[in-house]
């Protein structure tokens, strides 16, 4: 695991290269389209982010001396609305968090797929030795849910239906979910 940490970058550096990506599209990149929505939807939960106290001292009470290192592609919808939440929370707990780009080397998240799948965010909890304590991903329970009724009959419940559903709960629940969750795993 130190490695892929080595060849990480931090949210910061994850920004710029949404960015660059959308002023220098790569005509190969499939994803493209994705990349100013991505931004857009990280930036509102930078905006509406807020650090839950009681949460805060929960990781605090459980003494955490790793890493949190997220497997992560700016395209992604379930990341964007993820991975801001969970890396402001985190750094202000003074727990260093990385993000490995899932799309630069496949073999990282081959090692942690969902269902058969490259699924992202995924995110590693680390001890001080980069040893994989637990993982946590791609979305909080609420939004497996959800994606378990479109799968499970997508003529009642469509595509877009599923998609503009995930989307407001991502918006209302601002990483809360995803936050309690990853505590849970501590």
């Amino acid at each position: 695991m130190n490695k892929y940490w080595q060849n990480s970058i931090t949210f910061d550096e994850y920004i710029k290269e949404t960015e660059r990506r959308i002023e220098v599209q790569n005509p190969e990149d499939d994803h493209n389209e994705y990349y100013e929505l991505g931004l857009q939807r990280m930036n509102r939960t930078l905006k509406t982010f807020k650090i839950d106290e009681e949460q805060l001292n929960v990781l605090k009470s459980k003494n955490f001396t790793g890493k949190i290192l997220i497997i992560s592609e700016p395209w992604c919808g379930d990341a964007s609305a993820t991975v801001p939440a969970v890396t402001k929370f985190f750094e202000a707990a003074n727990v260093e968090v990385k993000i490995f780009l899932k799309d630069s080397d496949h073999s990282l998240i081959e090692q942690f797929l969902t269902n058969g799948t490259q699924s992202i965010p995924k995110i590693l909890i680390l001890n001080e030795n980069f040893e994989v304590k637990n993982v946590w991903g791609p979305r909080p329970q609420f939004g497996n849910d959800l994606l378990k009724k479109f799968k499970e009959n997508p003529e009642t419940y469509p595509r877009e239906e599923f998609y503009n559903d995930l989307q407001v709960y991502y918006a209302k629940n601002r990483g809360k979910d995803a936050i309690e969750e990853l505590l849970e795993l501590l």
